[in-house]
């Protein structure tokens, strides 16, 4: 500030905000809004005909489910593994804290032949587990597997930066007060970490609803058992169903907006709860 004069450093209010409707428009809303407009070309009973086939429902239960499963698979295994890299010092952090962000530079293509590669019958994992009947390639089970994979680093990137802020003094004051670890971390660390940990959470689910590139080839794509959602938009694309694939992509957009809006609605309650504002 000089001589009685606001400096910003970006343009004022209403310029700014301009820009962020632009960008946001033609970036977010446009296609978006080209999806339900092509979809809105069909009748009704076309539509509904489109997103209720039992092949597309089976796509549904198998995306939403494992994508809901990895999610709260990654957030227990990520806040551990936040706790671990903060908390803790031992040969090779620094190895495991870079390779936390491996599946963000990893091609996914790169990622599914590589866990193909590792859990199929022939595979490192996979050769282990068959003897045993668990199979892991070429099913559901490695639709979860490639889930957890791509949404692991959303979880621990989230939690980690709020469990450096959080000083180990809280926890030691609850200590002296009679609390034991369990009760600490319950009523003093927990609180705090929520609403990080139920961002990584959404960010994980949303990530997993829409992969596909690491899917396709663990999943085996069988129809009515391993087939994902978004293979079936690419396949009605191939065909030339254009509006059968955007009809399909109409009901993600809808249930993926519902799970983050339940998801935005618990992290207010929890601000609220504790007395924080979101």
């Amino acid at each position: 500030m000089s001589g009685g004069v606001n400096k910003r450093v970006l343009p004022g209010f209403g310029l700014s905000l301009g820009f962020t409707l632009v960008y946001l428009s033609l970036i977010v809303l446009i296609p978006l809004s080209a999806v339900f407009l092509k979809s809105s070309a069909m009748t009704s009973g076309e539509f509904w005909n489109a997103v209720t086939a039992p092949r597309v429902v089976a796509s549904y239960q198998l995306t939403f489910g494992a994508s809901l499963l990895a999610a709260c698979i990654n957030s227990v295994f990520g806040l551990l593994l936040a706790w671990g890299l903060t908390r803790y010092t031992f040969p090779g952090r620094k190895l495991v804290d870079a390779l936390i962000d491996l599946p963000f530079a990893l091609p996914t293509a790169v990622a599914g032949i590589a866990l193909t590669a590792i859990y199929a019958k022939n595979g490192w994992i996979g050769s282990l587990l068959d003897p045993l009947g668990i199979k892991i390639a070429f099913g559901p089970a490695g639709v979860l597997v490639a889930l957890i994979f791509i949404g692991l680093p959303f979880v621990v990137r989230t939690v980690q930066p709020v469990l450096e802020d959080l000083e180990a003094e809280f926890e030691e004051v609850a200590a002296s007060l009679g609390a034991n670890r369990w009760q600490s971390f319950q009523r003093v660390v927990f609180p705090t970490l929520l609403p990080a940990l139920l961002t990584g959470f959404a960010l994980a689910f949303a990530r997993a609803v829409g992969e596909y590139g690491s899917v396709i080839f663990i999943a085996g794509n069988i129809p009515m058992v391993s087939e994902i959602t978004p293979l079936i938009i690419i396949t009605k694309l191939e065909q030339f169903d254009y509006r059968g694939a955007t009809a399909i992509a109409a009901v993600m957009l809808v249930i993926s907006f519902i799970m983050l809006l339940i998801m935005n609605a618990l992290q207010a309650w929890n601000a609220r709860r504790f007395g924080r504002a979101v």
